[in-house]
């Protein structure tokens, strides 16, 4: 007798219930949509503005079937391509500059299977249409100007110390330093090893030390480099209205970005390549009262100042127009926590000439709010505006308030990315037009369906009845990868089609190992009942066999590979999976079902 134990034939009809569930969202096309997201880094999505978008469709008596909020922003669904362009430009009349209201398209599935996390996969650039840039930042570029500034560091740190210097000049990525003497070399290199704990001193002669970075030091600046670029990339494809754009990094000194649905290649470029500052001033304590905010907001600024709407707190401000620092003489920010209150913080390290003057200006603004701002495309926005509580000695700054610990690592990414730690210039571009993303997704369902089909009338002729358990196990491998991948949001592309493709074929190898064992356990004089028990147990251990070298081969191109490389790794690896499980217990069930009740089998149709 071949029966499964109850249990598992639960398990095996919950997982086609939730792969069919899951898989759903694919099948029900896309609707036109628009998408609101913040144009800069003060500006936050919250449930006020939800509802002020809301109020402004009522009120243009907008037919929406649904509008959403999620970490790109807010995205309203709209029943035609008509109404969606109408929608755009009037939202963006209606919110102003501060947010970017781009077109898009989401999917047509009920919200109800959104909010349980159906949803469909995203398509990548060669189905969607899009731009693809690949950039290589240029490390050392940006360790020079990391040693430049630690060259100033090395001049005010001996002469703090009053140890005489004879120069410091840059030799590849060390800094050398000269002494007069011996003596005073001995005393300059304890002091430096004191105050530069980043660096390592190493003696040329009885004169001169020589100063490198230390490797964790190094690395530390390179993933911080590259990070900041990262952001800074981030923060100006949003200026792009662009949906789920990928910016990631790729390989230690690579980034790639690409933006679906973006056919316009010089708009893009030039977006990605512009450059930002960021600059500290004083908030005008003199007209921080209603009426002097009020007159400015209606135009009539005091000279001297600039009026800017909200910043992080929402509150409008007067700055005066007096730059005290720039982001030049910001060296690192790091979040972290307050010692004291153990609240969220940002730490950021100054360079000693910003050190000195931020010094001077804290002694003197005790008391008094300073500015953080960043300058981009002309237009500046207040990050933050802290109240300086003391002299702040050292180059250590410490900004608190009202932030999450996220706020906090977004506000010191963002102090860091006034403009790009390290250039980068564009090794590779490609686009990729609507029309043949469609053509290739056509093309691509195309080749799974009539590989399928193939497989099935092969399966069916020769091998009858049981052949047509192995077609049904099959189509549930197919369930049960699509699922996966809807389920944790993979990125499809024309490789990972190509990769379903493969592990069709190569998922009917076990049925056919485990067919041809039956038949030879029915030659071999066995009763139906024990070749189909034999059948299944023997063939396993070649099935694993074969599934594991398979497996570890995707497993080192998702390793080793890149890009679209990854990508077919990625869905053969789930494949394979869930192969194995359709394969062996599917396919089972249906045999054990069909012909388990049956005390004697006269004939099995294998």
């Amino acid at each position: 007798m071949n029966r499964y134990p109850r249990w598992k034939y639960v398990i095996i009809i919950l997982a086609l219930a939730l792969g069919s569930l899951y898989s759903l969202p694919n099948f029900f096309g896309e609707v036109p949509a628009v998408q609101i997201s913040p144009a800069n880094s003060v500006v936050q999505i919250d449930q006020a503005l939800m509802s002020r978008v809301e109020e402004e469709l009522k009120q243009q008596n907008v037919p929406f079937s649904g509008i959403l909020s999620d970490a790109s922003g807010i995205k309203v669904r709209l029943p035609d391509t008509d109404t969606q362009l109408r929608v755009k430009d009037d939202l963006q009349k209606s919110l102003g500059e501060n947010y970017t209201v781009a077109l898009n398209l989401l999917s047509a599935s009920p919200e109800w299977m959104a909010s349980i996390g159906a949803l469909p996969m995203f398509l990548g650039l060669d189905l969607r249409g899009g731009v693809h840039f690949l950039m290589q930042v240029d490390m050392k570029a940006a360790l020079n100007k990391q040693l430049d500034r630690q060259t100033n560091d090395v001049r005010n740190a001996l002469r703090d110390a009053k140890v005489p210097l004879a120069g410091v000049s840059r030799e590849g990525q060390n800094l050398v330093v000269k002494f007069k003497d011996s003596e005073t070399r001995a005393q300059g290199g304890e002091e430096l090893r004191k105050s530069l704990r980043d660096m390592t001193a190493q003696q040329l002669d009885e004169t001169r030390i020589a100063l490198s970075l230390t490797p964790e030091a190094l690395k530390r600046f390179e993933n911080s480099a590259l990070q900041q670029n990262v952001l800074t990339l981030r923060n100006r494809v949003n200026e792009l209205g662009v949906s789920e754009p990928i910016i990631q990094q790729q390989g230690l000194d690579r980034v790639v970005v690409q933006l679906p649905g973006v056919q316009d290649t010089a708009k893009a470029k030039d977006i990605l390549g512009r450059t930002a500052s960021l600059e500290i001033r004083m908030v005008d304590e003199e007209h921080a009262d209603v009426q002097s905010i009020q007159n400015a907001a209606r135009g009539l600024v005091p000279p001297g100042d600039e009026y800017y709407p909200s910043g992080r707190d929402g509150q409008p401000l007067l700055i005066k127009k007096t730059i005290i620092l720039t982001g030049e003489n910001i060296s690192n920010a790091s979040a972290g926590f307050d010692n004291r209150t153990n609240e969220p913080a940002v730490h950021i390290n100054l360079d000693t000439r910003g050190s000195r003057i931020f010094s001077q200006v804290t002694r003197e603004s005790v008391g008094k709010r300073m500015a953080i701002i960043l300058i981009e495309k002309g237009k500046g926005e207040v990050v933050t505006a802290p109240v300086i509580r003391q002299q702040i000695d050292g180059g250590q700054v410490q900004i608190t308030g009202r932030m999450s610990v996220k706020d906090a690592n977004d506000v010191a990414l963002l102090l860091r990315s006034g403009a790009l730690a390290a250039p980068m210039e564009i090794i590779e571009e490609r686009t990729i037009g609507p029309s043949l993303g469609a053509e290739n997704i056509n093309k691509g369902i195309h080749s799974v369906l009539w590989g399928f089909m193939a497989i099935a009338v092969f399966m069916s002729i020769y091998y009858r009845v049981v052949g047509l358990f192995s077609t049904l196990a099959l189509a549930s491998n197919v369930l049960f990868l699509v699922s996966l991948l809807s389920l944790i949001q993979a990125t499809l592309t024309l490789p990972g089609i190509a990769a379903i493709a493969l592990t069709i074929g190569m998922a009917i190898d076990a049925n056919v190992l485990i067919n041809e064992r039956i038949r030879e356990e029915i030659r071999a004089g066995h009763t139906p009942h024990a070749a189909i028990q034999a059948g299944y147990e023997h063939a396993f251990g070649t099935i694993l066999d074969s599934n594991v070298t398979n497996f570890i081969a995707g497993v080192a191109l998702f390793a080793y590979g890149s890009g679209p490389v990854r990508g077919f790794a990625a869905v053969l690896c789930l494949g394979i999976l869930t192969s194995m499980f359709s394969a062996v217990l599917v396919s089972r069930a249906l045999v054990n079902v069909t012909y388990g009740r049956r005390r004697k089998i006269d004939h099995l149709s294998i």
